[in-house]
């Protein structure tokens, strides 16, 4: 019998045990020890302590994973794109019939909710399937050059590509950067984030089950100056996928300019939530409420900026308040969690850090503004759900990136005085509007510095939406048809005849 995340859960609390997690690198098809057998421990964000090892990788690792990904690119670019498609079918229903333990695992590793994981779950799934569908209509077209000549491009896969992947979401993330790029006929080496190991290593596992040859998907799991940067710089990578920091993806571009590889970077944000004075205030406030504290606000794409015209501005911000409140803190596998915890000590210290230098600078701190710990067990990494009032646009709570349950609130007197502060920022990622005029919905939509807009729901859209962003946020688009084409190149063939 299948056990539930639930029942994982009661036997985890009890005994402090998981069982069936990976003990080593996935390379070649096969779980290997690390090269140097040092590890790492990997700890619970809930209970702030130890529940598993893995491998601390390091370049000999990823030698050995990209020499295997050469072998398996060689076959899987010449399997029928049929079958590929056959392949991340399979991996999607693998995923749908196991997928509760990939959700407690997940929890585990990153403290969100279980909720959220099993969303993050759900993600994964319709990447397998949404980019399954692709894989068979990568076509190319026919050129007219007139008699005597036939040319035609074909797109093929561009090799073997690199996956660095964030602790925030690295199931869906994973699902996002691979099943692309598989359906493209590359190979790939993963390198998950080192806080959250496992859903990596799993699904590598999984999709080996679901038909997909030896060699073609290797995951080594370390730190990132150890085990990343000697990936992202390999001369052999093709195209380097990276979510994370727009620090670390400086780096990352740097260090693939040596081999002129490719990048496709998703990196921070500092997304604004502009709520108009005729908007639906219930569904902007609930909108705000979780744009910001999903996922304990450890999103790229997080509402972090609320941006709310003057003649509503007393009446969302204290109903935002009074929710903020509500919101139940608590180990991520508790039924009870509403909000999870934050994935490390480091961070949450970073993010305590944010909020006192804000309140010393004379911000109103509406509700929230402390660490925490889980209320039942007296553990564990929180951070309260936290309202941040009276900032200016240049203060450094509107401006940096602080990737936590930390909302800050201006007040605008202007659909255009809107539009300047949304664009405010270095990043631009995304941007949620509330109105119920169409028209001036559109004209922020088509005016607003970000890569995805969405109106009156903010996490509308789903796999089928091109995700990216433009200045300090990145480049190149996930998901969507869009998010194939970095793993496939265009070639011309042209006879004379």
């Amino acid at each position: 019998m299948t056990l539930t995340a639930e029942d994982l859960a009661r036997c985890y609390f009890t005994g402090g045990r998981v069982e069936g997690l990976p003990t080593g690198h996935f390379i070649h098809g096969a779980t290997v020890a690390g090269a140097t057998g040092e590890t790492i421990e990997s700890l619970d964000p809930g209970l702030a302590r130890p529940f598993a090892t893995f491998p601390a990788g390091n370049a000999a690792d990823i030698e050995r994973a990209v020499e295997s990904a050469q072998k398996g690119l060689s076959v899987w670019r010449d399997t029928a794109p049929a079958e590929r498609c056959r392949v991340l079918n399979r991996m999607a229903n693998v995923i749908r019939a196991k997928g509760d333990y990939l959700a407690f695992v997940e929890t585990l590793d990153s403290g969100k909710t279980l909720a959220e994981a099993r969303g993050d779950v759900q993600s994964a799934i319709r990447c397998f399937e949404y980019y399954a569908g692709a894989a068979d209509k990568l076509e190319g077209r026919s050129i007219p050059l007139g008699p005597g000549l036939t040319s035609w491009t074909e797109r093929e896969p561009v090799g073997v590509t690199a996956h660095i992947i964030p602790w925030n979401y690295p199931t869906s993330t994973f699902a996002r950067g691979v099943a692309p790029a598989l359906a493209a006929g590359c190979a790939a080496v993963v390198k998950p984030a080192e806080t959250t190991p496992f859903t990596a290593l799993i699904l590598a596992a999984w999709l080996v089950e679901a038909g997909l040859p030896a060699g073609v998907l290797n995951v080594v799991t370390g730190f990132g100056l150890d085990a990343g940067a000697p990936l992202v710089r390999h001369p052999a990578i093709s195209h380097v996928t990276f979510t994370g920091s727009v620090a670390t993806g400086i780096g990352a571009m740097q260090a693939a300019a040596a081999n002129v590889t490719g990048l496709t970077l998703e990196l921070g944000g500092k997304s604004p939530l502009i709520a108009l004075a005729d908007c639906d205030l219930d569904r902007a406030v609930d909108g705000a409420l979780w744009a910001i504290f999903s996922n304990a606000g450890q999103i790229c794409s997080a509402g972090s900026r609320l941006v709310v015209e003057r003649p509503i501005h007393d009446r969302m911000l204290e109903r935002l308040a009074e929710k903020a409140r509500a919101l139940h803190l608590g180990h991520g596998l508790s039924p009870a969690a509403e909000v999870g915890a934050i994935n490390s000590k480091l961070h949450l210290d970073r993010i305590a850090a944010h909020v006192d230098a804000a309140r010393r600078r004379g911000c109103r701190i509406v509700t929230g503004g402390q660490a925490t710990v889980d209320g039942e067990t007296g553990q564990g990494w929180f951070f309260e759900p936290t309202i941040i009032d009276g900032a200016s646009v240049n203060d450094p709570a509107v401006q940096d990136e602080i990737f936590g349950p930390v909302l800050t609130v201006q007040v605008v007197d202007s659909e255009e005085e809107a539009i300047d502060v949304a664009n405010g920022t270095e990043f631009g990622l995304v941007a949620g509007i509330y109105t119920r005029d169409i028209g001036k919905a559109l004209k922020i939509a088509r005016r607003v510095e970000a890569g995805q807009v969405t109106v009156n729901d903010y996490w509308a859209g789903g796999i089928e939406v091109p995700f990216g962003g433009t200045k300090k946020s990145g480049f190149g688009r996930e998901k969507g048809l869009e998010g194939i084409e970095a793993y496939t190149r265009t070639k011309a063939i042209t006879i004379r005849h």
